[in-house]
């Protein structure tokens, strides 16, 4: 493998370390990597309902997850979508 890494890798990674993470996945099975993806999307959606948790304590879960909607689709699609935010949601 002539480097294959060099456009991707980290300033912080060696160049044998990236092409051994390439190699790496290029070998694993779709499956893997598709878990993965799942596994960092569940992780990302748990940090950002912590944050909301800290900035609206007041809120239920289900309102976190609402105002969670309000991020990731815009406000307009979350209301077309789930309808209006309740009354005490993000306040």
């Amino acid at each position: 493998m002539k480097n294959a890494s060099n456009a991707t890798s980290a300033r912080d990674t060696s160049h044998a370390a990236a092409d051994l993470q390439v190699k790496v996945l290029r070998a694993m099975p779709a499956s893997r990597k598709l878990a993965l993806v799942e596994d960092a999307n569940r992780t990302a959606r748990q940090l950002a309902l912590a944050g909301i948790a800290l900035r609206f304590p007041a809120a239920s879960a289900k309102e976190r997850v609402r105002l969670l909607m309000d991020i990731v689709l815009s406000v307009e699609l979350a209301e077309r979508v789930y309808g209006p935010r309740s009354a005490t949601a993000g306040r």
